[in-house]
């Protein structure tokens, strides 16, 4: 393996499957099967789940509510999401533990990081909800902040797309595939991969960030067996 620890940023959205809103059991099944797989290869993971299939905290102005109280509901939402995760992960014979940053009583654990890391060590998949617990950061910015904490030597997100372009191929047919990236690259040219937040501190503690379709069978074990699958972002410049 490439990578022993790794940290997997899932979108909310990547669980709507064709449904387009919420959780897609088609998709969700899917998603167990391609995690199960690099399990069974004993690879510790981490997972970072978020919420925008069921609610996005950046639409909560125009909708009428608070922003900071939107960004809360924006963090129930991954807990939703996480809860269900860990369910399917469970039917895949996957031994999952939810962790949250945000105190919810007798629901999951509170996350603790001393407790995360015997977890992963036990071989146990850790799903993190509820980001960072506070509002405003986003769970792009979650996702780096405990890869770093758990020591995981690479941030995996899994996207509808093959990796970074430099703009919506979903949209734009002459959009332009990038292969590599730097963490400059993506922060100069203004790539919507993760938030500015979370690529400067991926560029502070030289974690390489690789996008990929997680739509493809397979792509993610790809990845971790040393395949060249979607972008890596990392401190090599990249050249034109």
């Amino acid at each position: 393996m490439v990578y022993k620890r790794v940290l997997l940023k899932l979108s909310g959205e990547v669980l709507t499957g064709s449904q387009g809103y919420g959780i897609d059991p088609e998709m969700i099944t899917y998603i167990s099967s391609q995690i199960k797989d690099i399990y069974d290869l004993g690879i510790e993971i981490g997972i970072v789940i978020g919420g925008g299939n069921i609610y996005r905290g950046i639409k909560a102005e125009r909708q009428g509510i608070d922003r900071i109280t939107g960004d809360y509901m924006g963090m129930i939402a991954t807990a939703i999401n996480g809860l269900a995760l860990k369910e399917y992960l469970k039917r895949s014979e996957v031994d999952a533990v939810v962790v949250s940053a945000m105190e919810i009583g007798k629901v999951v654990e509170p996350y603790e990081r001393g407790k995360a890391l015997k977890y992963l060590e036990e071989g146990k998949v850790l799903i993190f909800i509820c980001g960072t617990g506070n509002p405003v950061f986003t769970t792009d910015t979650a996702a780096v902040l405990r890869a770093m904490e758990m020591d995981a030597k690479v941030v995996l997100k899994a996207t509808r797309v093959d990796g970074i372009y430099d703009k919506d191929p979903e949209i734009y047919n002459d959009a332009i595939f990038f292969h590599e990236l730097s963490y400059e690259d993506v922060l100069k040219k203004k790539l919507k991969v993760m938030d500015a937040t979370a690529i400067t501190i991926c560029m502070e503690h030289n974690i390489p960030i690789i996008v990929f379709n997680i739509k493809e069978k397979g792509n993610m074990r790809k990845v971790l067996t040393g395949e060249r699958i979607g972008t890596i972002v990392k401190g090599v410049k990249y050249e034109e």
